[in-house]
């Protein structure tokens, strides 16, 4: 798998990436979302869109892009912006899922694709309100060290540094940022999806302009099972 170094504040990543179809011209970036990597994008996507250049990305962290440091979602933005970069890339087409769609939306790319994107703050679940609350007694005790039994699953057998970043990345508003994307949306939804509701879908659609929002059938993961159906929407609505 190609692996590209990108120095940034004094510090190399060693970002590992794969490209699909690589003569046409015009691109299209795959970014995955939280605790994910690119096989799952590449495995959704790879065998459609044929008249793009694909890009799968491991973000720093993830998949086989190593990573010690603590980032936040600025942070990440720049990094994959300097590997696109050093990629040629045009960015005509960024999709990101999840976590990935708030770097894809920052990246400004000319047209962007929002699979079940966070960045729109939610009401937390009275479980997840209670194991927020027992973490901070614990650290107020000086027992901060314990409250890795109330992490996030996302964050699960990740590394210190990983954690403080989900920490950083967790509750960002990124209203503002869809609001100011001023090029064309296709936002991509589950309506049973748990992580990022279908609300938040609705939202997003609402604060970016150009925009337009299709739903099925299915959970977080619901491009898994619809990729053609994206795909060919995709191609229609950007082609």
């Amino acid at each position: 798998m190609p692996i590209k170094s990108v120095s940034f504040e004094n510090n190399n990543f060693d970002i590992s990436y794969e490209i699909v179809n690589p003569s046409c011209e015009k691109d299209i970036i795959f970014l995955h979302g939280w605790g994910s990597n690119k096989d799952i994008m590449k495995t959704s996507f790879g065998s459609h869109l044929k008249k793009f250049r694909h890009i799968y990305i491991d973000m720093p962290g993830f998949g086989k892009s190593p990573n010690t440091q603590i980032l936040t979602t600025n942070k990440y933005i720049q990094i994959i912006d300097l590997l696109l970069e050093k990629l040629l890339s045009d960015k005509f087409i960024i999709a990101g899922h999840s976590y990935g769609g708030k770097i894809a939306t920052s990246l400004n790319p000319k047209n962007l694709v929002l699979l079940s994107s966070a960045g729109i703050i939610e009401e937390k679940n009275s479980n997840i309100k209670i194991k927020i609350l027992f973490s901070k007694i614990l650290k107020n005790l000086g027992l901060g060290f314990l409250s890795k039994f109330f992490r996030s699953k996302d964050v699960d057998n990740m590394p210190q540094n990983m954690y403080e970043t989900f920490k950083n990345v967790l509750n960002e508003d990124y209203s503002k940022n869809f609001e100011n994307y001023k090029g064309n949306a296709l936002i991509f939804w589950g309506q049973k999806d748990t992580a990022t509701s279908l609300k938040s879908g609705e939202k997003i659609s609402n604060l970016i302009k150009k925009s337009s929002f299709v739903s099925y059938d299915s959970d977080h993961y619901f491009f898994l099972k619809n990729s053609k159906d994206i795909c060919e929407r995709i191609e229609n609505g950007i082609l």
